[in-house]
């Protein structure tokens, strides 16, 4: 590649790590950023994941160093998560991804009404810390993201947002806390899917990683700060703008 794409690469990882800190869906930068660079859509969606990990590291920490981290609960919750992503990378090639997306993108069109209507159930969690284990709703919806998750990353936060906030009880900073380490967690497990089936471009992905990481780094403060209040807002933008696109193409 020319040279002056690599920083037009790091600046999509900034704002793509961002976006995945504060609600989700900034793979769907990153993804479509490396795909216009020529890369085949798979390697692309691989090599998206080293980013993810390392973004969701800082991320997770930032969160832990700032208190609003359950950790044992987003533990918990990410066992579910990581047999369903490893599914999910495994068949990630024999789906119809396009009625998938179309599927998803209605999806997001009625999580949106959801957040617009039910504003309070985003802003005022009932709970701290997840005590025992998930139950089975809750298992059952975190195998069902993981899948997702595994299959193609762009616009799973969302999906686990509202999943920590509606069926665990999170409010969504916590919920944004839990989601990064639930993330990183199968996200590990799929990128060794990918590796096996010689779909990553490690250059590219570190290179992604470090404007990630920096994103990553710069929305824990910024959803601490401001509080439940704002991150909704920039969750509304991003579910609007994953329906758009999710939709159109």
């Amino acid at each position: 590649m020319d040279w002056y794409l690599y920083p037009l690469i790091v600046l999509a990882g900034f704002f793509a790590g961002a976006l995945n800190t504060l609600a989700g869906s900034g793979s769907l930068i990153s993804i479509t950023l490396l795909i216009f660079l020529g890369f085949p859509a798979t390697v692309a969606n691989g090599t998206n994941r080293v980013a993810i990990i390392f973004q969701n590291i800082v991320g997770g920490s930032s969160y832990q160093r700032k208190g609003v981290l359950d950790g044992p609960g987003a533990l918990r919750l990410s066992i579910p998560a990581v047999f369903g992503a490893v599914i999910g990378a495994q068949i990630a090639v024999n789906l119809n991804e396009e009625l998938m997306r179309r599927v998803i993108g209605i999806i997001m069109l009625a999580m949106l009404l959801i957040i617009l209507l039910r504003p309070q159930r985003w802003l005022q969690g009932s709970l701290q810390n997840l005590s025992g284990w998930p139950n089975a709703k809750q298992t059952l919806t975190m195998f069902a993201i993981g899948v997702y998750g595994g299959f193609i990353q762009a616009g799973v936060g969302i999906f686990l947002l509202a999943a920590l906030v509606l069926a665990v009880g999170y409010d969504i900073v916590r919920a944004n806390a839990a989601k990064v380490v639930i993330v990183l967690f199968f996200t590990l497990f799929a990128l060794v899917v990918f590796v096996i089936n010689d779909q990553v471009d490690w250059g590219i992905g570190l290179l992604l990683a470090s404007g990630n990481m920096l994103g990553a780094w710069m929305a824990t403060r910024w959803a601490v700060e401001r509080g439940a209040a704002w991150v909704r807002i920039v969750l509304l933008f991003s579910v609007a703008m994953s329906a758009a696109y999710l939709l159109s193409t």
